[in-house]
């Protein structure tokens, strides 16, 4: 019944190994279970059939889970008619073999301990599987060779390994939900009445949205110009320094408001957007820093910021033309590593889909994207904030507001997220239609850009937790910084 596993060398051939198992275990577990059906209970919430070396062993766990499930008694008499066509069982000698199972009683005794060690076993075969996957298609040079993807495929399936167990026990009781809800309205409370997530470093944001949640793709979207990769910068920015406060204060991490952040950047390079975050902290214009007129006070604030922000938990990632695949590889590797607790993506157009056919639909590509960015957020249990730029339908229309319509390529980007968010900056429009100093609306336009200068909304187009509407914010376009305004926070709510 042994597996045998040959790995190929070339210069001398290897002795055969047999693949880990324990077939007297995988025995001794299915007698414990036909002894006492009140043991499947906490064993089937880790150990699945296909953790079984022995196939039938496999099939017969199969069938003990499904009369159990069904309230009735398992065990050899009522499991027999589902196996007297399993040629299998006939080779073990019938039937008669799951009476012979229940054989030893002792085995109730380690139940338990059998279940364990057959599921470490398992993990132990598919990480051999993982490993002989690599090396064949390492080795085949027959295709086209791509060895990143063949890493990227290789982390994906290891991260399948590691998390396999990950499952065991999501189905909470009413009880323990109970205790999650109470710990988020906790949270809120201690931060002032409006925080139950991760901080977005903006007050009146945090008042609306509640801060940013786990599992939640929050979709941040906006014409050229109006500020998305400024917002999405500010936002990780403020994240992870939140979370360093936050163990300098002594929180409990269930409470902590901030959090490692995993930025991929497949516009701006790593150095544009430290560069962004340094005159955001410095206060020094962004273009005079890269320009170098910056008097020797300027650099030394800029010195002592760089100082500052060099424990910072934010990990830029700018590799272009990532595929959706190896963006979720990488954020997993973040996750496992350096524990991040938000994803960050600039921006969502740039990602590729898995298809190689350069004829593939956009639409259907785009489709993909999401979908895998809301998966993303859902397997590793962390906001996941994605840029995306809108169509020009925008420019059509007189009031230049965005609306979810015009979220570009795909109905799927609406459906998939949790929270849609829209930049709107008025100056930006007024300055594009700026009249000439001796035209007789100069003064009326000048007027109107005096009110409107600086000024920017957060249209809050959808959420799924709660209302839609607007925040009024302060955008400082110098050193890229979005800001709570000293007015009202609101204007006026729409009910979505």
């Amino acid at each position: 019944m042994a597996e045998i596993l040959r790995i190929a060398d070339p210069a001398q051939p290897a002795e055969p190994q047999v693949l880990p198992q324990n077939i007297e275990a995988e025995a001794a577990l299915l007698g414990a279970l036909m002894i006492d059906n009140r043991l499947a209970e906490d064993i089937q919430l880790k150990l699945k059939p296909h953790h079984f070396f022995e196939p039938l062993h496999g099939r017969i766990y199969e069938a003990i889970l499904r009369l159990t499930d069904r309230n009735m008694i398992a065990n050899p008499v009522t499991l027999r008619p589902m196996f007297e066509a399993d040629e299998a069982m006939k080779e073990v000698g019938g039937a008669a073999y799951l009476a012979q199972l229940t054989g030893s009683g002792a085995a109730l005794i380690g139940a338990r301990d059998f279940a364990q060690q057959i599921y470490d076993l398992a993990l132990l075969r598919s990480l051999i599987g993982v490993g002989r996957g690599l090396v064949e298609s390492a080795l085949d040079t027959s295709e086209e060779v791509a060895p990143l993807e063949q890493i990227e495929k290789a982390e994906t399936e290891l991260y399948k390994v590691a998390e396999e167990g990950g499952a065991e026990g999501k189905a909470k009781s009413f009880a323990e939900a109970t205790r999650d809800a109470l710990q988020t309205a906790e949270r809120a409370l201690n931060s002032g009445g409006h925080l139950s997530g991760i901080t977005s470093g903006l007050e009146s944001l945090n008042a609306k949205i509640g801060g940013l949640h786990k599992s939640d793709l929050i979709i941040v979207a906006g014409r050229p110009g109006m500020g998305k990769s400024a917002l999405a910068t500010n936002i990780g920015f403020a994240a992870a320094q939140r979370y360093l406060r936050d163990i300098e204060d002594g929180i409990e991490p269930e409470k902590f408001a901030g959090a490692p952040v995993a930025l991929f950047s497949l516009e701006m390079s790593a150095d544009q957007l430290a560069t962004r975050i340094l005159a955001e902290q410095s206060s020094i214009s962004s273009e005079n820093l890269r320009m170098g007129k910056i008097s020797k006070q300027e650099f030394r604030q800029l010195a002592r910021a760089a100082g500052e922000l060099e424990s910072l938990p934010l990990y830029i990632d700018d590799t272009p033309g990532l595929t959706i695949a190896a963006l979720r590889a990488r954020a997993r590797r973040l996750k496992r590593q350096k524990g991040i607790g938000m994803v960050i993506v600039d921006y969502l157009q740039l990602l590729q889909g898995t298809g190689r056919n350069a004829n593939d639909n956009r639409v259907n590509e785009i489709s993909e994207i999401s979908r895998g960015l809301k998966t993303l957020a859902k397997e590793l249990e962390v906001p996941v904030i994605a840029l995306s730029q809108l169509s020009r339908a925008v420019e059509q229309r007189e009031d230049k507001r965005p609306q979810l319509s015009d979220l570009r390529e795909s109905g799927s980007i609406e459906q998939d997220a949790d929270i849609v968010m829209f930049i709107y900056r008025e100056d930006y429009y007024l300055g594009a239609r700026q009249p000439s100093d001796d035209h007789p609306d100069f003064a009326a336009w000048q007027e109107e850009m005096e009110r409107a200068y600086g000024r920017a909304e957060i249209i809050v187009a959808k959420q799924r937790h709660g209302a839609t509407g607007k925040v009024r914010v302060k955008f400082d376009s110098r050193i890229t910084k979005f800001s709570d305004a000293i007015d009202d926070a609101y204007l006026p709510e729409e009910r979505g």
